[in-house]
């Protein structure tokens, strides 16, 4: 089950060793911010955090100022490679400028100090490789690759006039998505997409709002196609993740192997209860209703998708209030397209007119750490975890606004032991 993004996660012999001191410790475990700790971080982990002076020989030590010190965040549902709001216009873009304003995308996500993400369709093993290597900055990052539909749903972006799909060998189209339909094309698509090095495969079963025909209510793949695709992620390790809305859709998909719901603005209790029975997830992702809502049309997005954006824009208040009343764990999304990725952060403050900040962040922490499946590797500051953490200007329990503003109240964000981002200053 290893993924690149485990890559650089090795501790080595000789590390060198770094002290934060004077810091306060929001550990998503607690519900408050404590005070009076030190982290040490060896490498590329955490080596020991304590309420009591640490002592480390030959440690390089910064002073963090009695600052907020917290994991770095996790969005689990991001579209990397969807650089345009309305993505039919992806078709005109060609692959290599698309590539370069992926590479801005994810470098402005971990400005904002989100050190992981999970891409939910779009993204290839060769991009997420890329920010491994080094060769530009981006967060820890998790992939889908190419999503699953079938015929007419919402993977299908065809224009009534086309009978075929377009060529996209060579366009930002060509990592996004693919048709397929009955279980053994399905069965076939799943198994190519981790034969590419995906950590889930990602299907659509419902209607969806960025797509031009299909009703929201609509229930896409067949029992028998989705279990297709779970036995085959199940055999490989890996997991199915589903684009759903309505309890139906979801109720087929948790019933037949499907591990998280992406959206499921539109659940019921019903719905809620038997994802809490089967241990499913909810990754939200309010904002991109929002934004859409604000700002969509002037970038090209049509009448007919809006309007199913105001349907499930109404809907996913109330659905976390639905996943909370039922014990559903929900994950931080943002799903932003375009230029409208500049409101990933927004979540938070969207949500926390719903549930309480701690929650949030826990969202965007604990159980994004679950979803990805790297509990105590990532979300913590513990012993042994990657040494990815964010260092705020305040406390983001009394204002969580402070996770916001492009990242300009983070002072110091660090991914994997290095720093990406430090205003701080070693201590004298």
């Amino acid at each position: 089950m290893a993924s690149t993004a485990d890559a650089k996660a090795r501790p080595s012999a000789g590390a060198p060793l770094l002290l934060l001191r004077n810091l306060r410790l929001l550990d998503p475990n607690n519900d408050e911010v404590r005070g009076g700790h030190e982290i040490l971080i060896e490498g590329d982990r955490f080596r020991d955090v304590s309420d009591k002076p640490i002592k480390a020989d030959g440690a390089s030590v910064i002073d963090c100022g009695g600052r907020v010190v917290m994991p770095g965040l996790i969005d689990c549902h991001v579209h990397s490679m969807h650089s345009e709001v309305y993505i039919r216009r992806l078709e005109d873009i060609p692959l290599t400028l698309n590539t370069a304003r992926a590479a801005r995308r994810v470098r402005e996500m971990l400005d904002r100090g989100f050190t992981t993400v999970r891409d939910a369709g779009g993204t290839d093993y060769g991009f997420r490789q890329a920010i491994d290597e080094g060769y530009f900055p981006g967060p820890r990052m998790f992939i889908a690759g190419r999503s699953l539909g079938p015929t007419g749903g919402h993977n299908d972006n065809r224009a009534r006039t086309r009978d075929q799909a377009p060529c996209f060998c060579c366009n930002a189209m060509v990592w996004l998505r693919e048709q397929v339909d009955g279980p053994d094309q399905v069965r076939r698509a799943a198994r190519e997409q981790m034969r590419l090095g995906v950590d889930a495969i990602k299907i659509m079963i419902s209607g969806g709002v960025a797509s031009p025909f299909d009703p929201l209510e609509s229930l896409q793949f067949s029992v028998a196609e989705i279990q297709a695709a779970a036995e085959e992620a199940h055999a490989f390790g890996r997991y199915v993740s589903a684009h759903a809305y309505s309890p139906e859709a979801i109720i087929r998909g948790v019933a037949n192997g499907v591990r998280t719901i992406e959206h499921g603005n539109l659940i019921d209790d019903e719905a809620a209860s038997l994802m809490a029975e089967k241990g499913a997830f909810v990754v939200a992702n309010i904002v991109a209703y929002v934004a859409m809502k604000e700002r969509a049309a002037q970038f090209g997005m049509p009448a007919e998708m809006l309007e199913k954006n105001e349907l499930v824009l109404d809907g996913g208040f109330r659905s976390l209030e639905i996943c909370k009343r039922n014990g559903v764990k929900v994950a931080y999304g943002s799903d932003l397209l375009g230029a409208l990725a500049e409101d990933q952060s927004r979540e938070f403050s969207i949500r926390a007119s719903v549930v309480r900040p701690i929650d949030v962040i826990r969202s965007a922490t604990l159980i994004g750490a679950e979803v990805v499946r790297r509990q105590g590797k990532l979300g913590v500051i513990a012993p042994g975890a990657w040494a990815d953490l964010i260092v705020v200007d305040g406390d983001p329990l009394a204002d969580i606004t402070l996770l916001e503003g492009q990242g300009r109240h983070l002072s110091a964000i660090m991914k994997g032991g290095v720093f990406h981002k430090n205003r701080l200053q070693a201590a004298a």
